[in-house]
């Protein structure tokens, strides 16, 4: 039997345009319509037809967050069923509808582990949609390790490469790599036909080894400005390359603490709005309520919203929600609907699901979020089901 829910009452930016006073119909778990209120007056709704009244409230698509480790004291390395189905069901209550889960470089068996339990429980979300894995490394830089697991690291290698690839069983959405290493051309080329985005990050590349990478379809980059060659006057390195060219899109944490904001706003001024990605790379204790704070498997503290490791005092990741990071986009002088669109539209392009998620129009996936000015998540719907109300 059809269902048909009107979310009325809406200040929508459906990723195109905003409609203030907007109503958005759904109907099973796809989008019907999106329209301003004095259409939706003339319409006729079917008998059965939910209403819900928002308030004034913003409505947008689902965030899609491609690079998140954990979520609530649960993460990928823990290597279960369990932590990846709890961080798909803890998420929604932040507007997350959609998320690839981000593996550490760890030891192989352990990477491989976390591989199968998060491949075996796609299909079973009963929260946010798990779109792909992304895996960060094992193909990075020694000199721009960052918190992975230096003993893990690899050189390029293709046997393992093809055992990761059969794996994941085409559900690999993403992968961190570091460009100027030896037969990486022969990886982007393998990764391409297994529809693998490739990400650069955790890299020492010079300009012209990202050159080369992005001529082998390396058109993403990991964290942008973290972990990577910096910019220098007569070596613009990777963050000059990345800056330099429109073509290649780019990861940004905004937390305020792993990138400063003022370079934020110089990478807004500078890059197409559509090639920045809003990510969390949030650890296990992200809006963990309480216990140990561990982040792959070693204690780390947090101070003004990050983690570090206990051990050393490294930075081992952000403590980032999406909303939040939009709440702090919007406070450093980004406009709410260019925001938006790096939290929805701009990752679903750099994973392959542009045609059925990160807008809100007819005939894509009902997956859709709400929040109120005080950027509190009142309401997400995945499937067009509704999985979180705050009422």
């Amino acid at each position: 039997m059809d269902q048909t829910i009107c979310i009325t009452n809406a200040d929508i930016y459906t990723g195109i345009t905003n409609i203030p006073d907007g109503v958005i119909i759904i109907k099973n778990d796809k989008i019907e319509d999106v329209v301003g209120r004095e259409r939706f007056l003339k319409m006729e709704m079917p008998s059965g037809t939910e209403y819900i009244d928002i308030e004034g409230n913003v409505l947008c698509s689902g965030f899609i967050d491609t690079h998140i480790h954990g979520f609530s004291g649960y993460e990928t390395s823990d290597a279960t069923e369990e932590s990846f189905l709890q961080m798909s069901r803890h998420l929604i209550a932040h507007g997350v509808t959609t998320f690839c889960p981000t593996i550490y470089t760890q030891e192989e068996s352990r990477f491989t582990g976390s591989i199968q339990a998060g491949i075996s429980v796609i299909g079973k979300e009963r929260g946010a949609r798990i779109a792909g894995l992304n895996l960060e490394g094992p193909f990075i830089s020694r000199k721009q390790i960052g918190a992975q697991e230096e003993s893990a690291l690899k050189e390029v290698d293709m046997e393992l490469m093809a055992r990761l690839a059969d794996l994941g069983q085409g559900k690999i959405s993403l992968m961190t790599v570091a460009p100027e290493l030896k037969h990486m051309r022969d990886l982007a080329l393998f990764c391409i036909k297994k529809g693998i985005t490739l990400s650069a990050g955790h890299t020492h590349a010079t300009y012209e080894n990202m050159l080369e990478g992005m001529q082998a379809g390396i058109l993403h980059s990991t964290h942008f400005f973290n972990a990577m060659r910096k910019l220098h006057h007569r070596d613009p390195g990777c963050v000059g390359a990345i800056l330099i060219h429109p073509e290649i899109s780019c990861e940004i944490i905004a937390d305020g603490q792993h990138v400063h904001p003022a370079l934020i706003k110089l990478l807004y001024r500078d890059k197409p709005v559509d090639k920045i990605v809003l990510v969390t790379d949030s650890l296990g204790p992200t809006m963990q309520k309480d216990g140990e704070l561990k982040a792959n498997k070693e204690l780390v503290y947090i101070k003004d919203d990050v983690f570090y490791k206990v051990e050393d005092d490294v930075i081992a990741g952000s403590s980032l929600t999406m909303m939040r990071g939009i709440e702090n986009l919007v406070s450093w002088g980004i406009p709410l609907s260019d925001a938006i669109m790096m939290a929805t539209a701009n990752p679903a392009r750099v994973i392959g699901i542009d045609r059925e998620a990160g807008l809100l129009i007819p005939g894509h996936r009902a997956d859709i979020t709400a929040f109120n000015k005080d950027y509190k998540t009142t309401l997400t719907i995945v499937n067009g089901k509704i999985l979180y109300r705050k009422e």
